[in-house]
Parts: structure tokens; C-alpha cells; sequence
């Protein structure tokens, strides 16, 4: 490690799986970037890629990287900006191999560091309790994933060994922010002081527009201007780990103590110790100043030592589903759909489920022709063939219940559920794996 510089800047160009591009992409343009973090996986996002897994050997990994690398990585290379993500998922190691396949088609020369040992699947005490219930873990039903929350201290070889871009499975979400940061200015993170700073700031990141605005919007509460074109955040951090939050010029949203406070109490139970496999951080103390337009200054993280334990989230079969809707419009649409619910609940009654059945849409006094009201039906079960009677019961109501039902929709699926447990620290291995993106770009 070397500290080149007092300042690094530092963006965010996802907050979950399904995050808008454009905005990542502008950062990337304009933002004058040292590095920018794409957070995209969730509990249930890698169970789910686990699953994905075990019917193809090639898949698990998120089935965005491909259209978000292939616009993103060329310009960043180009503008030498450092590309950190956890879009790996269950199989980093093949979003690895197709990482630099892309940028090899792109022509871009890259060093590409796949982090792994989060997987754990295999060592997993299945008489350990889960966090939520605090039965044991085979009590849920059979196990299709095992990840443990990796920290910080897991991408420094990666970033040592020159990579340009990191790509991880399960890591923590703020050691997605910490780590470039305890890189760049040659910080230990035994520092509780930095470590806490600095998982401040990626936790202040970690979901990218909703720093400047998204999800925070409540009109004629909390306005917030332009969302169509919501920038993401960036933050000017200097060595000590305070930081200035901004916004690039031009772009929608807002940035203020609103949204700052807002986000920073986001997932976080306990303000006096909100744990990571980095620190435990404390918040009491945070200051945020209005520093300028779209922009403020946090300071004033603390934190106790790193916990000797890991999250691990841990995903299981929870048996099936159906989702059934069927939609009523016109004057008497509720009173229709109403009677729709009614029918259904009579023809499902002796089956062995509690499903859920409501109707979505109100109907004002002064409606016109053109509204609509929706039944839905909902059910969870062991027998997929029950389910699907569920399912036809909703579907035979185009002909055997009220009049004018359409645009019936019916899915039927695996249920994967996700719970929580601890593991020791020295229970997990993390390894890092380098691939080599020459750029050179295939002969036509």
C-alpha cells in the first residue's frame, strides 16, 4: 500500500441489483473518481443466485453485470478510475472469467481480482440457531446457501496486487467503501478511529440514490426535484475518514442533512453499536454541516474493535408459491371484485393453505369508467400441484364469476427463505483470485 494523495474521492454507482446505470456512468464521466463501489446484493439476492447455481454451473453471479460492465468498465479504464462491486454473488469466480472476456472485447487492458471464501456453506453447524427465531438451523428446511459477510480486510490483497477491478460474493457493504479508502491512505484497519469513519462513509453510500433523495421523496413532505434524473453520491474523504458528501452539478435529487440523517440510520438497530465485520460503530457523535450547494461535511464517527464473529446468511428451501390476479374495470369494478374474492375464497376452502386474498384499488365516489380494481390471491405451500389449483380457481374466473374480468397473471415458483447465524472469524478463509485483461481486441 501507498498513501498517494490527502483527498479520495469515492462514488457509488448501485444501492441493489436492479439500480439505474446512468447514473454510475455519469460519475464515471465527469466525477473525477478515484473509485466508484457497485453494491448490488441483498440477503435474499444470493440465495437466489445460489439457486440459479445448482441449475446451471456457469450462472449465480448477478445477471446484470454483463449489460452494466460493458458500458461501465471501457470508461473506466480509460479514466483510470478503480471498480470495487459485489456483483459476484454466489459465483464470483465465473463473473470473473466474464469480466475480463469483456474487457478484453472492449479492448481495455485491466488487472481483475475475483475475491472468494465467503461461501460457507460446507462448514456450517447446522445445530447453530438463527438470529430470528433462534431454532436451529435444520429446523428450516434443506440449505441451499451459506454466506458469510466478508470485511474489509478481504479485498486488501486484491487492491495490493494492482487490480482495477475487485469483484467479491457476499462482503459487507460498507467494507466495499472501507477498503479503497484504508488502501489509498495506507490505514490499518486494526485504527478503530479510521474504521469507523470509514464504514461511516460506505454506510452513508452503500444505496446510492437514496443519499441524494430517492426513496426518501414524499411530496408536500419531503420534495425532492428532478427524480427522473437523480444523480448518485460521491464523497471527498480525507485521511483522518471525515468526509464531504456531493452530488455532480446538473443532475437530479437532493443532498442535505435530510437525506444524509435519513440514510444514516438506515438497517441500523442500534446507533450506540451498529456491528460490521470492520467495527462496531457508534453514531451518537456525528455532526453533519451544510457545506456548500447539494453538499455536506459528516464527521464524528466512533467505534469499538471488530466483533470476532461473522454474519452469515444463510438461504433454505421454504417450499412454493403462487401469485394469482385478475382485474375488474368500469362503474361497479370493486363490487365485481369484491364477488370475485368471494368465489375464490369458497372454491379454495377445503384445500390445506391460508392463502391471502384482497382486492387492490379504491374506488372514489367520482370515478369514471376508466378505473380498475385488481384480486390478488397469494399462497404459500409444500404441494406445488395445490398451488397451481389456486392458481385455475383464479384463472376459471373469466367465465365463472363476474362480469368483465381480465389480464388474468399466474406464477408459481420455489419460495427460498433467508435467515441469519454466527460463525467464528477464523472459520472463514477469504482467497483472492487474479485474472489478467491483456485488451487486446479480437481480429474482425
Amino acid at each position: 500500500m501507498s498513501a498517494r494523495t490527502t483527498t479520495v474521492r469515492i462514488g457509488c454507482g448501485a444501492g441493489f441489483a436492479g439500480d439505474r446505470l446512468e447514473p454510475a456512468v455519469d460519475l464515471v464521466d465527469r466525477g473525477r473518481l478515484d473509485d466508484i463501489v457497485l453494491e448490488c446484493l441483498a440477503e435474499q439476492t444470493v440465495a437466489l443466485g445460489q439457486q440459479r447455481r445448482l441449475a446451471d454451473p456457469a450462472a449465480g453471479y448477478d445477471p446484470r453485470l454483463v449489460a452494466r460492465f460493458s458500458r461501465l468498465l471501457p470508461l473506466a479504464v480509460e479514466r483510470g478510475v478503480r471498480v470495487l462491486t459485489n456483483m459476484g454473488a454466489a459465483n464470483p469466480l465465473a463473473a470473473g472469467d466474464v469480466t475480463r472476456d469483456l474487457l478484453d472485447m472492449a479492448g481495455s487492458a485491466a488487472r481483475v481480482a475475483v475475491v472468494t471464501g465467503d461461501d460457507v456453506l460446507d462448514a456450517l453447524d447446522l445445530d447453530a440457531p438463527a438470529l430470528e427465531d433462534g431454532r436451529p438451523l435444520r429446523e428450516h428446511g434443506e440449505l441451499v446457501s451459506a454466506n458469510a459477510y466478508l470485511g474489509a480486510d478481504a479485498l486488501l490483497p486484491a487492491l495490493d496486487a494492482g487490480a482495477q477491478v475487485v469483484i467479491t460474493g457476499r462482503v459487507a457493504d460498507t467494507s466495499l467503501f472501507l477498503a479503497p479508502l484504508a488502501h489509498r491512505f495506507d490505514a490499518d484497519l486494526d485504527d478503530v478511529a479510521f474504521a469507523a469513519r470509514g464504514t461511516l462513509v460506505g454506510h452513508l453510500l452503500e444505496c446510492a440514490g437514496r443519499l441524494t433523495g430517492g426513496y426518501f421523496a414524499d411530496p408536500g413532505v419531503k420534495d425532492v426535484p428532478r427524480l427522473a434524473e437523480l444523480g448518485f453520491p460521491f464523497a471527498d474523504v480525507e485521511s483522518d475518514g471525515s468526509a464531504v458528501f456531493a452530488k455532480l452539478p446538473g443532475t437530479g435529487g437532493r443532498l442535505d442533512r435530510a437525506t444524509v440523517r435519513e440514510q444514516m440510520l438506515y438497517e441500523v438497530t442500534d446507533p450506540t453499536g451498529y456491528p460490521t465485520p470492520d467495527v462496531v460503530l457508534d453514531l451518537r457523535r456525528v455532526t453533519v454541516t451544510p457545506f456548500g450547494p447539494s453538499s455536506v461535511r459528516v464527521t464524528g464517527a466512533v467505534g469499538r474493535p471488530r466483533p470476532d464473529r461473522l454474519k452469515v446468511t444463510v438461504g433454505y428451501q421454504a417450499g412454493h408459491k403462487v401469485e394469482a390476479e385478475i382485474s375488474y374495470s368500469g362503474p361497479g369494478a370493486d363490487r365485481r371484485a369484491a364477488l370475485a374474492a368471494d368465489i375464490v375464497a369458497a372454491r379454495v376452502a377445503g384445500l390445506p393453505l391460508r392463502p391471502r386474498i384482497e382486492v387492490i384499488g379504491i374506488v372514489p365516489p367520482d370515478a369514471d369508467d376508466r378505473v380498475e380494481c385488481r384480486l390478488r390471491v397469494v399462497a404459500l405451500g409444500a404441494d406445488p400441484a395445490t398451488l397451481e389449483t389456486v392458481g385455475h380457481e383464479v384463472e376459471a374466473l373469466y367465465t365463472n364469476g363476474p362480469a368483465g374480468g381480465g389480464g388474468v397473471r399466474v406464477s408459481t415458483g420455489e419460495v427460498i427463505g433467508v435467515v441469519s447465524t454466527l460463525v467464528p472469524r477464523t472459520a472463514v478463509r477469504p482467497g483472492v483470485t487474479i485474472l489478467e485483461a491483456p485488451g487486446v481486441r479480437p481480429a474482425a
